[in-house]
C-alpha cells in the first residue's frame, strides 16, 4: 500500500527573498517618517525658509558642489578657476555703453526709474553702473594681461577707476532706440583706429557688458589660428547668431576683414531692420549677412560643434553659445565651465536673478 507524506508546511522562497530585499527599503522610510514627526505631532512650526537678502550678496547657489560646476565667490569670479602664468594673447574687450538721466529736467524721479531689491532703491543709472564694473571686475580677474575699452557718447559722463579700463568717446547717435545700430557704427569707427596705429594691435572681442568672463578666452586665438573673426551661434530659427560676442584677431588683415564685415551687417540693418525691435535688429542683420554668404552654416547650428566658413571674404570661426557664450536659464546660480557668460539678471528688478554676487550696488 503507496503512503502519502504530508507537505512541507516551510515559507516559500519568493515571498522570503522579496521580504529580505525590501527591509531596508522599509527601515529607511520608517526613520525618514520619525524625523518629520516631532514638528507634525507636536504642534512645533515647520522650520523657517532661510530669508532672502535685501542686497546683492554671495548667498547659496543651485548645484553649489557639484563638481561640474563653477561656482561664484564674489570679484574673484569663480573658485575653481586657475589663472594661467604663460604668456597667452593679450586681449582687448571692447563694449558699447552708455547711462541715461532719469531726471534732465530736475523734476524728481518717476517710479518707473527706480530699482527696487528688498527694501533698498536703486537709479537704473546705479544699476548699469554696477552690471559695467562687475563685468570689468570679472575680465580683471580671469584675464589680467588684458584691457576693457568703454566706447560711448562723447557727452556721457561716465567715471570709471578700475585698473586697465578707459573710456574712448564716440561721436554718435546713442539713444535707447538707436543704440544698436550706433554700436555697430562705434565697431567700425573704433577698428578704423586700430587700423591707423600699428601693423598688430591686441586681438579685440566685441561684447556686451552684462557678460562674466570666466575663464581664459585667449586661447581661441592660438587654438584656431586661421581666422579673421568670430560669432557665437545658437540653435535658434529666429536668431541663430548672438552679436554679443565677436571676436576680431588683431592683425591688419583681421581687423580689414572685421570692418568689410560690420559694414556688410550696417547695410543690411539699414536696408532691411529699422522697424525691427531696438534690441534685435543687429542680430537679425548678422544673421541675414551670413545667410547671404554661407546658407551652408544654418545646417550646422544645430550640431553645437565649432566649424570654420567664408563670409564676404573673411575667414569667420563660428563657435556654438553653449560653450563660449552661454546664458543660464534665470535662477540658476551657477556656472557650469563655459568662460563667456551672461550676469545681467543678478541685477533685476524681479528679483536676484541667478548669480548673487558678494557685491552691493549702492
Amino acid at each position: 500500500m503507496a503512503i502519502s507524506r504530508p507537505r512541507s508546511r516551510g515559507v516559500p522562497l519568493i515571498p522570503l527573498l522579496l521580504l529580505i530585499l525590501l527591509a531596508p527599503l522599509i527601515y529607511s522610510v520608517s526613520r525618514l517618517r520619525l524625523s518629520w514627526a516631532p514638528e507634525r505631532e507636536l504642534g512645533m512650526p515647520p522650520p523657517a525658509l532661510p530669508k532672502r537678502p535685501d542686497r546683492l550678496v554671495l548667498g547659496p547657489a543651485a548645484g553649489q558642489g557639484r563638481p561640474d560646476r563653477l561656482q561664484c565667490q564674489g570679484l574673484k569670479a569663480v573658485n575653481k578657476i586657475s589663472l594661467s602664468s604663460e604668456p597667452g594673447e593679450h586681449v582687448s574687450f571692447v563694449t558699447v555703453f552708455t547711462t541715461y538721466s532719469s531726471d534732465p529736467a530736475g523734476a524728481g524721479k518717476r517710479s518707473s526709474d527706480v530699482v527696487t531689491v528688498g527694501k533698498h532703491f536703486y537709479s537704473k543709472e546705479e544699476r548699469s553702473m554696477a552690471i559695467l564694473n562687475t563685468f570689468i571686475s570679472f575680465i580683471q580677474v580671469s584675464m589680467p594681461k588684458s584691457n576693457v575699452i568703454i566706447l560711448t557718447d562723447p557727452k556721457s559722463k561716465l567715471s570709471i577707476n578700475q585698473g586697465k579700463a578707459s573710456i574712448l568717446p564716440i561721436e554718435g547717435n546713442y539713444s535707447r532706440g538707436n543704440l544698436m545700430l550706433q554700436r555697430i557704427k562705434s565697431y567700425i569707427a573704433f577698428l578704423e583706429l586700430k587700423l591707423e596705429e600699428v601693423d598688430r594691435v591686441n586681438c579685440v572681442v566685441f561684447t556686451d557688458s552684462d557678460m562674466a568672463v570666466v575663464e581664459d578666452l585667449g586661447h581661441i586665438f592660438t587654438s584656431y589660428p586661421h581666422w579673421h573673426l568670430a560669432l557665437t551661434f545658437r540653435n535658434n530659427k529666429g536668431q541663430p547668431l548672438n552679436s554679443g560676442f565677436v571676436a576680431v584677431r588683431g592683425t591688419r588683415d583681421g581687423i580689414s576683414k572685421a570692418i568689410d564685415f560690420f559694414n556688410e551687417v550696417l547695410k543690411a540693418y539699414n536696408l532691411k531692420y529699422m522697424k525691427a525691435s531696438r534690441m534685435l535688429g543687429d542680430q537679425l542683420a548678422l544673421a541675414w549677412v551670413v545667410k547671404s554668404y554661407l546658407p551652408s552654416a544654418f545646417g550646422k547650428f544645430s550640431r553645437h560643434e565649432t566649424f570654420t566658413g567664408e563670409v564676404n571674404g573673411a575667414s569667420v570661426l563660428f563657435l556654438p553659445c553653449e560653450v563660449y557664450n552661454w546664458t543660464p536659464p534665470e535662477g540658476a546660480g551657477q556656472f557650469h565651465g563655459c568662460p563667456f557668460q551672461r550676469f545681467k539678471k543678478a541685477f533685476d528688478a524681479r528679483g536676484m536673478g541667478f548669480l548673487q554676487f558678494n557685491l552691493s550696488i549702492i
